[in-house]
């Protein structure tokens, strides 16, 4: 038994010794483990690569027990690299399930998709999961085809400012802060006092701009105009028949539709294979897997705030999110 003992304390002094020269030890795979292609479906020479876009959609990495996941922004970057290098994948399915997320990280994503097809001819379709709201639907726009579940939820198209307010508990406990500034505006939004009118006009209109930007894309990726186009920029949500109806989506149908779809605009035989890229292997791979690396799930919480836990874990800042629909994906 102290035998025993004494190795597992030897084990976890090598694996966690700062600047140990030895062989590297990883108990899970993360962000260093490379992209490998597996095949889930299909014999024939040309591909479709299907790349999952699932949770919010930020930049930041994710932090979990003894590795670190790579962000999703990232993560999906290496994909499009990797199906970039392999001439025979001839279009990706994008599988997205996303309330959205920060403007930038969203933008981002968009633009990385839009470049992927100008530099490779690829085609490109989306597939819609539970949820492709605001952010989700802001990266879905480069697609050639929009497809959606008969249940899926999307639409929101706009921008949220997320920002926590204070000073109120503060003033009740009587607490305050003293700020010193250079310009008026400093400490605009600050959460620690209430918010003057000229401050909230400000506000809004950075809020007007990145929507506008957002609603542009939408007239230029999906030819809407008029009150088709209003009915949209209000942001509202749509299920799958309205969303259509609205300019949206392009069809209704299931992941294996969507397959079906690729291989058609991409001129594909029907035995085409459908390949993912994972970190990890898992055995009895399928389409609707939406892990590439690892255990997905963080560690359980002292105490779980359900929804409140996501919407606590928001930065302040803008974002193209539905906020009613943290925690859903």
């Amino acid at each position: 038994m102290r035998k025993s003992a004494g190795m597992l304390a030897f084990v976890l002094l090598i694996m966690f010794l700062p600047g140990c020269s030895g062989p590297r030890i990883t108990l899970f795979s993360d962000a260093s483990d490379p992209l490998q292609e597996v095949i889930l479906d299909g014999t024939a020479d040309d591909k479709i690569l299907v790349i999952p876009i699932t949770g919010v959609i930020s930049d930041a990495p994710k932090s979990r027990i003894m590795r670190t996941m790579p962000g999703m922004v990232q993560e999906v970057v290496s994909h499009l690299r990797l199906a970039e290098t392999d001439d025979r994948v001839k279009a990706v399915l994008l599988k997205i399930d996303t309330p959205g997320g920060t403007t930038t990280a969203s933008d981002i994503l968009y633009h990385e998709i839009v470049s992927f097809k100008q530099r490779t001819g690829k085609k490109v379709v989306v597939c819609m999961m539970n949820l492709a709201t605001s952010g989700g639907y802001y990266v879905s726009l480069p697609a050639d085809v929009i497809m959606a579940h008969p249940t899926t939820v999307t639409g929101s198209v706009g921008v949220i400012l997320m920002r926590p307010e204070v000073s109120g508990f503060m003033e009740k406990i009587g607490i305050g802060v003293q700020v010193n500034k250079s310009g008026e505006n400093k400490d605009m939004g600050s959460p620690f006092r209430p918010t003057t009118p000229e401050e909230e006009n400000l506000l809004q209109e950075l809020a007007d701009a990145l929507g506008r930007r957002f609603v542009d894309l939408v007239r230029q990726h999906r030819g809407l105009d008029g009150q088709r186009l209003a009915a949209v920029a209000d942001a509202r949500v749509f299920l799958a028949d309205a969303a259509v109806s609205a300019g949206l989506v392009d069809k209704i149908g299931y992941l294996s539709d969507a397959v079906d779809e690729a291989k058609s605009i991409a001129a594909l035989d029907a035995d085409a294979r459908v390949v993912v890229y994972r970190r990890t292997h898992y055995p009895d791979d399928n389409l609707y897997n939406t892990l590439t690396s690892g255990a997905r799930s963080a560690p359980t919480p002292l105490m779980d705030l359900g929804p409140f836990s996501d919407l606590m874990a928001l930065d302040a800042g803008f974002y193209y999110l539905w906020p009613q629909a943290l925690g859903s994906p």
